[in-house]
């Protein structure tokens, strides 16, 4: 049966039905596999903020012309630059997703690892050198 609160204890589903843990030192090795996840995921979103302001500032916009079509990239690189994001973009969703199943499982320990690794992946990756990628898309706060 599904928890539907918070429990604290060993035996826990996580994600798959093969995932479930039943001694503490498995426990205890799912803990750390969250934790590394969390960390993961925001290493994966300091790459992709990194590279979206590296791929904007190496193709700096060029006025149109009357030549240049207005649907088409003006170049084959920036177009790859975008490919590149939106895959970086998918994978990291991807984990964020995982990672919330993850906690859905309303078991304290898992809830407290994803935590604590988020936080932990934030300090090392995200905090140093933070007022440097703030970059303001639109300036309106509705969009």
């Amino acid at each position: 049966m599904m928890h539907m609160t918070f429990y604290w204890g060993k035996t826990v589903t996580i994600l798959f039905d093969s995932w479930r843990t039943d001694s503490w030192f498995s426990y205890l090795l799912s803990l750390l596999a969250l934790f590394i996840a969390s960390s993961f995921y925001q290493y994966m979103e300091d790459r992709r903020i990194r590279f979206k302001i590296l791929a904007r500032s190496k193709s700096p916009p060029s006025p149109p012309s009357v030549q240049t079509p207005l649907l088409l990239s003006s170049s084959s690189s920036a177009a790859a630059a975008r490919l590149a994001a939106s895959v970086i973009f998918g994978v990291n969703s991807a984990i964020g997703y995982l990672l919330m199943l993850a906690v859905m499982s309303f078991n304290g320990g898992v809830f407290v690892a994803v935590i604590f690794g988020l936080a932990f992946g934030y300090f090392l990756f995200r905090s140093a050198g933070e007022e440097d990628l703030v970059t303001i898309e639109n300036a309106c706060a509705c969009a």
